[in-house]
């Protein structure tokens, strides 16, 4: 099992199950195909290599910040269903857009951390109007359930326009010592400006693991994992659509590109 507190060079893949039954674009499809598809789609990533994925429920868009309860439902039979099935791999919950959801249906799947995507801290501008910072919720709801699961926290999604943005270095030290988050996603909207954002980051939080969210690639991640500790992986590897099965050999590419950064790290620490 990958350890998400002090990680090295891990690669994640997505798993976005179709909509959802009572989200807008949801048919006539049954939580049980939808719930069986998702587990067709992690085997794929189980015997690609990968140490783990994040189950979002990026089709049920648009959504506002608080979670329906059947999409909460319908996360949590998915999430077990992943974690009974393949617990080998770290699973990661992303409930759009709502982190307090989202650490709900973690500590009750079982999964390994819960990303909070755009709201965990500050005032965003997104497509489905403001959304506000979680980080008070959340940490009453840890406290409350007692619950050990890591919050990863986004700092400036880059699908957001956050309101009072800060310097990049700021709102991640702010994310971790006022709000504390466990490790944070941070990326930028180019591979060159992703490790700008992470290099400055680095200089007030040095000890948090911090994953990129997007925008790695086979011929980028070896480079982008010299200074992240993790990534995630979503089209790419689909041959630029979500909706594509995973290609093998992409996977492998990028696998083994994941692979090289863990060594060259690992070189660099013995020396």
């Amino acid at each position: 099992m990958a350890d998400l507190l002090n990680p090295n060079c891990l690669a994640f893949s997505m798993i976005q199950p179709n909509p959802l039954p009572g989200s807008y674009r949801h048919a006539n499809e049954k939580i049980d195909d939808i719930s069986y598809q998702a587990l067709k789609e992690t085997e794929m990533v189980a015997e690609n290599g990968f140490d783990g994925i994040v189950l979002q429920n990026m089709n049920d868009m648009p959504i506002k910040q608080v979670s329906s309860s059947e999409a909460i439902a319908y996360m949590t039979k998915i999430g077990y269903e992943i974690k009974r099935n393949f617990p080998e791999l770290a699973l990661g919950i992303l409930m759009n857009w709502d982190g307090v959801a989202g650490l709900s249906v973690a500590d009750a799947t079982g999964a390994d951390f819960v990303r909070v995507e755009h709201l965990f801290t500050g005032v965003e501008v997104t497509s489905a109007g403001l959304l506000q910072a979680q980080c008070v919720e959340i940490a009453e709801l840890r406290k409350r359930i007692k619950s050990d699961v890591p919050v990863y926290a986004d700092v400036y999604e880059v699908h957001g326009v956050p309101l009072g943005r800060k310097p990049i270095e700021d709102a991640a030290w702010e994310s971790v010592h006022e709000a504390f988050a466990d490790g944070l996603f941070i990326a930028g909207k180019s591979p060159k400006e992703s490790l700008e954002l992470v290099n400055k980051a680095r200089t007030k939080v040095n000890n948090t693991p911090i994953f990129l969210g997007g925008g790695a690639t086979g011929d980028n991640v070896f480079g982008l994992l010299q200074q992240y500790d993790g990534v995630c992986v979503a089209t790419w590897i689909k041959n630029g659509d979500m909706k594509n099965p995973i290609d093998p050999g992409r996977a492998k590419i990028f696998m083994d590109e994941v692979k090289r950064a863990r060594l060259e790290k690992q070189g660099s620490r013995a020396l």
